[in-house]
């Protein structure tokens, strides 16, 4: 069932961040629009959205490093419309990292703290509390370029963190990673938050990586946030086509509304004909109206026989089946997809499990096969 998701977290703790009707215009070209958003102490926080969607530029201008046309940002209270980007209770870590290649991993750690006359004493105390955090406490001496790129991240998020911002700005932060060094930060960077306790706000065009980490995450779209959640919510219950889409792997079908009682709905997809799609629940729609029905690929099972339909007495006809045959198999080691193309031409995406060695030779190319879902798979979308 459809759940309308709230757009402030379920308690009443006073946010760390308060955005209210922010906009952000160069001309006639608009890259945030009216954006109201809260985020509480502690929370690690993701912008999602396709690039151009105005993620960055929100986060810049929560750092001060760009003014909204309209609209304020308060940080803990306080109105940030005066405040420079140095007098602001937050940090920032760039996408590039900004190490300096001329310093060594003490000095780069330092480097805020000198600026700001922090006696060197309490300075030498924080940098190696900061290097132990981020794991890297016996590397103080060396330069950059003995450091891995994994090690030269870290001594950025050191740096940031040395100076106890009450909130960390993570820009792309592990973009510039090759895949497998990714997926280890992504548990660094969760653990950290974790140790630390303080506010992170990620910006990220990765689902993977924001799913993986973020307690909520806003997805945006043309400068508009589309829905806000946490990550089960956003996959599970997407509120439109683009979330859906955007978010993880879907199998997208436009349909009419046939049917919508209190106990069961009935759509007719063209593409999935002779077979309707039936949902044992209200979908709140007009009947007659256009809607699309979104199916995940893990929630779509294989089979080489006709597919019995669900016992379902409300529905004695076939139904949550479809015929076509086996186009293409991917591999992926933990899983494996099939691209099953149906009478229409259309490629259905059904992921499944490799649970053993053998799994993957259950089906081979060009093979007839059924694709089959269970009434609780599918979201009905209105837009």
């Amino acid at each position: 069932m459809n759940r309308a998701l709230d757009n402030a977290p379920a308690t009443a703790v006073k946010p760390i961040i308060s955005i209210r009707e922010v906009s952000k215009r160069w001309g006639s070209t608009v890259a945030v629009d009216n954006v109201s958003l809260d985020i509480e102490p502690g929370e690690f926080f993701a912008l999602l959205g396709p690039s151009g969607c105005g993620k960055t530029t929100l986060l810049r201008m929560l750092a001060g490093l760009e003014v909204p046309s309209q609209g304020e940002i308060l940080i803990d209270g306080q109105d940030m419309s005066d405040i420079p980007p140095n007098k602001r209770a937050v940090n920032m870590l760039f996408q590039s990292y900004a190490v300096f290649p001329h310093m060594t991993v003490a000095d780069n750690v330092a480097y805020g703290l000198k600026i700001d006359r922090v006696p060197r004493p309490e300075r030498d105390s924080r940098v190696q509390d900061a290097l132990d955090l981020v794991q890297l406490g016996h590397l103080g001496a060396r330069m950059p370029d003995q450091l891995s790129g994994g090690q030269r991240q870290r001594v950025a998020l050191a740096r940031a963190l040395v100076k106890k911002p009450k909130v960390l700005l993570l820009d792309e932060p592990l973009s510039a990673l090759d895949a497998k060094l990714r997926e280890a930060m992504r548990f660094e960077l969760s653990q950290l938050h974790q140790k630390v306790g303080i506010t992170f706000i990620m910006v990220t065009h990765d689902q993977d990586e924001a799913l993986a980490i973020a307690s909520r995450i806003a997805v945006m779209n043309k400068g508009s946030i589309a829905q806000l959640g946490t990550p089960s919510d956003l996959y599970e219950f997407p509120s439109s086509r683009f979330v859906a889409d955007f978010i993880g792997s879907v199998n997208m079908f436009e349909g009419k509304l046939v049917s919508d009682k209190p106990d069961k709905a009935v759509v007719g997809c063209p593409e999935l004909e002779p077979y309707p799609v039936f949902i044992p629940h209200a979908v709140a729609g007009r009947e007659g109206s256009t809607v699309w029905v979104a199916i995940r690929p893990e929630k779509m099972t294989l089979h080489k026989d006709a597919a019995a339909s669900p016992a379902v007495p409300q529905c004695p006809a076939a139904h949550n089946v479809a015929r076509g045959e086996i186009k293409e198999i991917s591999y992926l080691g933990d899983i494996s997809i099939y691209h099953v193309q149906l009478a229409g031409g259309r490629l259905l995406r059904v992921s499944r499990p490799n649970r053993s060695r053998w799994d993957q030779d259950n089906f081979d190319w060009g093979e007839k096969v059924w694709v089959s879902w269970d009434g609780s798979s599918p979201v009905v979308l209105q837009s």
